[in-house]
């Protein structure tokens, strides 16, 4: 028969390794530290990101409230002048009556273009960046040329607002009789 034997006490490692000493406690309360101040600045980060893009949507929604604003004083005599010209009509004249209306024209036409509106140029080979085209003919003219213009097209820069609607010439079409 064998005897039992005493167990040794085993010092456990696994454990030691574990446990925080005096040195490993500080350090490790210092990374949490630091981890908890990073993230606290991530977050005030975030919360100013948020308002500097709600404080820019409020500014472009501004910025284009007093355009518009600028836009409507511009035209308003422009409406004047329309209910000057619409009174003519019952008053005077239909020679006043087109002079009238000729110079709304003229006042319109000078608004946009003191804002930068010009018309699309026409005259030429059709360009599918500022032209659109609503049929073609046949005609003399070179093939892809723009032979009329339906209605007038503008830009604001470089930036097409409206293009120009127009008619474009094709191949003369071969009349033969048989």
């Amino acid at each position: 028969m064998t005897e039992p034997r005493e167990t040794e006490a085993v010092p456990d490692t696994a454990a030691q390794s574990q446990a925080p000493n005096g040195d490993e406690a500080l350090s490790l309360a210092a990374v949490v530290a630091e981890r908890d101040e990073a993230i606290d600045r991530w977050k005030r980060a975030a919360a100013d990101f948020d308002n500097y893009k709600k404080r820019a949507h409020r500014e472009r929604e501004e910025y284009v409230a007093l355009a518009n604003e600028r836009l409507v004083k511009d035209l308003l005599p422009i409406l004047d002048d329309l209910e000057r010209a619409l009174a003519a009509v019952g008053e005077h004249e239909e020679a006043t009556v087109e002079d009238g209306v000729r110079l709304v024209y003229r006042s319109l036409a000078s608004l946009l273009e003191r804002n930068g509106v010009k018309e699309i140029e026409t005259s030429g080979k059709f360009d599918p960046h500022v032209h659109e085209a609503l049929l073609s003919q046949p005609s003399e003219a070179e093939e892809g040329s723009v032979i009329d213009v339906v209605q007038q097209g503008y830009v604001i820069g470089d930036r097409v607002v409206r293009p120009a609607r127009v008619v474009i010439a094709a191949a003369p079409a071969n009349g033969s009789d048989g």
